[in-house]
């Protein structure tokens, strides 16, 4: 199976809208929610308990699996789908946001990127194709150009250099592409996705947006945002690239991810999202309702015989309390993470599914509003 993005509907209010991507390991239902997988798993998550929740494709992170255990490695022993034991759809990132945010171990040039890695300080080079090159090896069924994600703040002649160098990395990665993955065995259906940056300035996004789009990639992601800048101006960034991005290729807003922000997101037209929220928060002991953020921690749960949540549907909300939760995170007990990342990650699939049976009924509106509502957000 080639990869392939068909939009199915628009809601009739907003610009909410439904699709299904193909790849070579299944379909994927958008507007969908990446859970992150960097090192090669989810954490805390077996492949099983995530189909269990309904994820469809996850993320991982080519930065990481380059410098440990290698590309070379996962490619020797099968490609990342066998290696991590996940038959379903599989995007990886192009590792630029990883490297650009260990900022004072790297140096951008016109070839790539000079870094030294976290690990062990051992000096590396990144180029847009040597990124085409660990991709490629992985074996990915998504893999993303190469781009600096332009910092914030940011002035504008800086945002415009960083931009451009993203752009002209763009044109290597697909030249690169072209020589490598697609004419490669087994790796002949491999999707590329173009990145737009133009850091907090609308005409730059614009801009990135249109000359991206001109070099013509399988779908667009919107990079560089959810680096400090605040919601208004994040949104004002998404809604200033959404209207130059073809309507027929998906649209992906790399690393943001706090419900409110995949609402607003859907809202806007957006298709796919990925964020370490769900995980992260979930292994800290906050966990993700309706109503808004828990606490699982706090004393007032140690002896709250009520689940999580009361209607939901996770294997945790099922079979465990409140308390038990919170006597888990206390002692610091392994299951403490794996109960509270199978919640969060339940909610979050959940709330996709419920913005996507929302637009198919033409009511995304009012999801929206019933969504805010809940969380006394109005």
């Amino acid at each position: 199976m080639a990869f392939d993005f068909k939009l199915t509907k628009k809601d009739l209010h907003s610009k909410a809208r439904l699709g299904k991507i193909t790849t070579p390991h299944g379909q994927i239902a958008t507007p969908v929610f990446m859970p992150v997988g960097t090192q090669a798993t989810v954490k805390a998550m077996t492949p099983e308990e995530l189909k269990d929740i309904g994820v469809e494709i996850l993320l991982s992170n080519t930065y990481h699996l380059y410098l440990r255990p290698g590309h070379e490695l996962i490619r020797e022993m099968g490609g990342l789908h066998q290696f991590m034991h996940w038959d379903r759809p599989i995007l990886t990132d192009s590792g630029g946001y990883q490297v650009f945010s260990h900022n004072e171990l790297r140096k951008i040039k016109e070839e790539g990127v000079y870094f030294q890695s976290h690990l062990d300080g051992s000096k590396h080079f990144l180029s847009p194709e040597k990124v085409m090159e660990i991709q490629e090896a992985l074996g990915a069924d998504i893999i993303m150009c190469l781009d600096e994600c332009t910092p914030y703040p940011a002035t504008r002649d800086y945002t415009i250099t960083s931009m451009e160098l993203t752009h002209r990395w763009a044109s290597r990665c697909k030249e690169r592409l072209g020589q490598g993955a697609r004419g490669g065995k087994g790796q002949e259906k491999q999707a590329l996705f173009g990145i737009v940056q133009g850091g907090m300035f609308q005409d730059l996004r614009k801009q990135s947006a249109e000359e991206i789009t001109k070099i013509s990639f399988d779908g667009y992601a919107i990079g560089g945002l959810s680096v400090g800048e605040d919601k208004v101006l994040m949104y004002e960034m998404v809604d200033a690239a959404i209207p130059y991005l073809p309507d027929d290729k998906p649209r992906y807003l790399m690393g943001v991810g706090t419900p409110e922000d995949l609402v607003e997101g859907v809202a806007r037209g957006v298709d796919m999202f990925d964020c370490v929220m769900p995980t992260r928060n979930a292994r800290n002991g906050t966990l993700f309702t309706k109503q808004g953020k828990l606490g699982i921690r706090n004393a007032q749960y140690a002896n709250d015989h009520k689940p999580v949540e009361d209607d939901c549907g996770c294997y945790t909300c099922r079979n465990y309390s409140r308390a038990y939760l919170r006597h888990l995170f206390v002692a610091n007990e392994i299951l403490a993470a794996r109960l509270g990342t199978t919640h969060n990650l339940y909610y979050y699939t959940n709330l996709m599914w419920g913005m996507r049976k929302a637009i198919e009924e033409d009511r995304f509106g009012e999801f929206k509003k019933e969504f805010y509502k809940n969380r006394n957000l109005e």
